[in-house]
Order: C-alpha cells, then structure tokens, then sequence
C-alpha cells in the first residue's frame, strides 16, 4: 500500500462502527479518499505520513441526512403554520414549477454549504432537475446521493415511462459508488404516483440496483383513498404488489401499523426518521422503537429546508431521543450511542452506502473535528459523558474543520469550496422572483 498523504490526531477518535470504537487520543491516516489506518495515537505506523494535522477535540464520522429537498433553501419559511397538503399544494408547487435549472444549483450550493459547516457530509435529495442538484453538490465537494424525482405534475414529461427511461439514462452515465454521486430514483408517494407507477419505477429500480426513495406515512390521511381502493394499508398494497423488492428507503413513516412495521422488517425497508419536519408539519411521532426492535434501520433526515428550517442534522440527534422518550416515558429509550450511529453508519447503511458512516480502514475519509473548548462540553470525566454531550450538548456551532473524501472543504468554521455571500445573495435574489 501506498504511504499514507495525511494523518489526523485528536484528543477523541469516534469511529460510530458496530463496536462504537473509541480512541483517547486516536489517529487517523488517510491514503487518497479513504482511509488506511485508524486506532490509538500511539501505535499509529511508524511511517508518518507528509502531512500531520493535531487537532484538540474529536474526530467522527460526518454525519449523513438521510431524506432531504436541499434546494427548497429557496422556499425556506414560505408557507408556515399550513397542514402538509395545503402547504404542498398551495406554496410549495407553483414555486417550484416556476424554478429554472439555475434556481436549483444556487438552491443547493446554499444548502450544501449550510450542511458542510454542521458536519453533513452527505445527503440523500429527492428533487427535479437532477443535473443542477449534482452540480450544485459538486461544486461544494459534498458526497451526494442523487435520487431524481417523479412528480409528473410539476414537469412536463411525456409520461411515466419517458421519465423513468430519463433516470435510468441519468443513472448509467453519472452513478459512481468510488467517486461523490450515486444515484437513485425517488417515486413522490404512493398517493402521487397511483400503485402501477410505482410498481413500474420499482421494476427499473431492480433492474438497475437503485435505491428507491418514496414518502410513506407521512400525514394520517394522504393515502385515504388509495387505501379505501385496497381496502388496507399503503404500505400492504406496496408490498403485495412487489414495490419493496427494490432496495427502499422510505421517508417518514409515522402512520404505521405493527402488521406495516412486520412488512419493512421483511423486506428490508430502510427508514429516513425526520423528526423535526414532523413535529413543525404537525404530522406525527414515527414508531422508531418498534422499528429498531424489528431489526429495521433508521437513519435521520431534516427533510427540506422549506418544513424544518434548517438543514442542521444535530437537531434531530437531540430531539429523535427525547421524541422517543416521551413517547414511553422512559428516559433509557434510544440512547446516545444508538442515535449517533443514526446520523452516521446506520444513515449511511439506509442510503446504500456501504464505505461511508464510520471511520474504518478501507471507507471513504469523510470526518469532521467537534472542538470541546465550550461550557457544554464540560466536564467530560469519562467517554460516556462525551457521547451524551455530542448528543445533548453539541450541535453545528461546533463543528470546525469538515474533510469529504479525504479533501479538507471546511477550515476553521469556514468553507473553502463556496463563497458563502455570493450564493445567499443569488438565492435571495431568486427567491424573491419564484415568491411574486
């Protein structure tokens, strides 16, 4: 193996594996993107590498947003204290049927900058024009998992069929799990698409290997009268009807009953909890307690920045805990160790990334430096006071330094890929247009 191009040295090593590793101090050696060694500083490899960068603190894993509409940064607060489907509906369409290509890169360089400077080193966007999202994403050096959007209605596609063709086409030509874009395919709902459009993305998802990437049980009544069609649930009529043979992702996922809970534990449904969006939507608490009993992974999403406002991941590390906590009254339910690996390697694992999500020899160097120089952190007597600050203390105020593939793209709170004033002053300016 090649020598080492860099090592990192912190006070903390988090590694988020299945172990939930912890090196005090830890080391780092990144060859290229990934990484070659990690473990305890002093039996880091005798052959230090050209570049060695100490750092106080921790190193983790970045953290990974498993559901989210990044370039909605252009429609952030539009239509507050309005139900989902009026919201949708009455605020959210007609803006986005009026965005251009531009629109949407701008809408992401935004929002991926938002979420680089909180430690989000990827995340998985359902949303149209999928070549501005890529570039948008690109151009900040986040890893991005790309899973093109079906709402036929807000896009004049000749039908389904022609759309999905379009993605496949998409998925072939850009779809790389060794560089920072893979892509996927993301069907709105069950209730947009009818069950044979679904069935019909669901047969080019297993013929391609893609994640599909679909709302289900968000609101208590948007699938209704699909349901009342079936006479059963949403979730039995996908399943019955084959939908969940692709590798599915399913965003939200409040409305569930034990016997839908039971269907994505056999088919290995993956669950994008976003817990902020559903507490502000009013749309409910997902059963995520009953879905880790039955095996089922759960990551975190903040969904879009139009319903959460923001794009900081560490909310929903502190409130997917208490959500389930009040929801048993039981201060032991999901602990700190369980959530962190939410926003990381189970995150990770829920969008089909198997090299990202912890800091393993052989997985991509995506990791970020927490400094603990602050009152919250204080005082950290043993690693499990750590681990329950990350979680109830932290947040993105003290993130500091950001590497994405073993590239360095935040350096001392500030993002070296983007000029952070040039992309708020394009997206303001868009913004105001896609609102008169």
């Amino acid at each position: 193996m090649s020598t080492p191009t860099k090592r990192l040295i912190a006070d903390y090593v988090l590694c988020c594996d299945d172990d939930f590793t912890i090196y005090a101090p830890g080391a780092i050696d990144i060859q290229g993107s990934k990484i070659a060694w990690v473990g305890p500083a002093g039996e880091a490899p005798p052959a230090a590498p050209p570049q060695t960068i100490k750092l106080s603190g921790v190193l983790m894993p970045g953290l990974v947003n498993t559901h989210c509409h990044t370039p909605m940064t252009l429609m952030r607060g539009a239509g507050d204290g309005l139900a989902l489907q009026a919201w949708l509906e009455d605020v959210m369409w007609p803006r986005e049927g009026r965005m251009t290509p531009e629109d949407t890169r701008w809408g992401m360089v935004l929002g991926a900058t938002e979420m680089l400077l909180a430690g989000v080193t990827t995340s998985c966007e359902m949303y149209l024009d999928e070549e501005a999202v890529v570039a948008g994403a690109k151009q900040v050096g986040s890893r991005l998992v790309m899973t093109p959007g079906i709402v036929l209605e807000l896009r004049q596609y000749a039908s389904l069929s022609a759309r999905i063709a379009e993605i496949a086409d998409y998925h072939k030509a850009v779809h790389d799990s060794e560089g920072l874009v893979t892509v996927g395919i993301a069907p709105h709902s069950a209730y947009i698409l009818g069950v044979e459009g679904c069935v019909e993305v669901s047969q080019a998802a297993q013929e391609r290997d893609m994640l599909l990437h679909i709302h289900i049980g968000e609101t208590s009544s948007e699938a209704a009268e699909l349901e009342e069609k079936y006479g059963t649930s949403v979730v039995q009529v996908l399943a019955d009807h084959g939908v969940f043979e692709a590798q599915t992702l399913s965003a939200h996922s409040i409305w569930l009953s034990d016997q839908d809970l039971d269907s994505f534990a056999e088919f290995n449904v993956a669950v994008a909890h976003c817990p902020v969006s559903n507490m502000k939507l009013g749309s409910g608490v997902a059963r995520v307690l009953d879905m880790l009993k039955r095996g089922i992974t759960v990551g975190l999403g903040t969904d879009g920045p139009g319903s959460n406002n923001t794009l900081d991941l560490w909310e929903e590390v502190k409130l997917a805990p208490m959500l389930a906590r009040i929801a048993t009254a039981d201060a032991s339910s999901l602990n700190s160790q369980e959530v962190l690996k939410m926003a990381t390697s189970q995150g990770a694992k829920a969008v089909g990334l198997n090299e990202v999500g912890s800091l393993e020899p052989g997985n991509f160097a995506d990791i970020i430096h927490i400094s603990l120089d602050t009152p919250s952190f204080t005082p950290i007597c043993d690693t499990s006071d750590l681990v329950a600050h990350l979680v109830w203390s932290g947040g993105s105020r003290d993130i500091t330094d950001v590497w994405v593939a073993g590239e360095r793209v935040v350096r001392d709170g500030q993002c070296q890929t983007v000029d952070l004033d040039q992309a708020r002053h394009e997206v303001q300016q868009r913004a105001v247009r896609l609102a008169s």
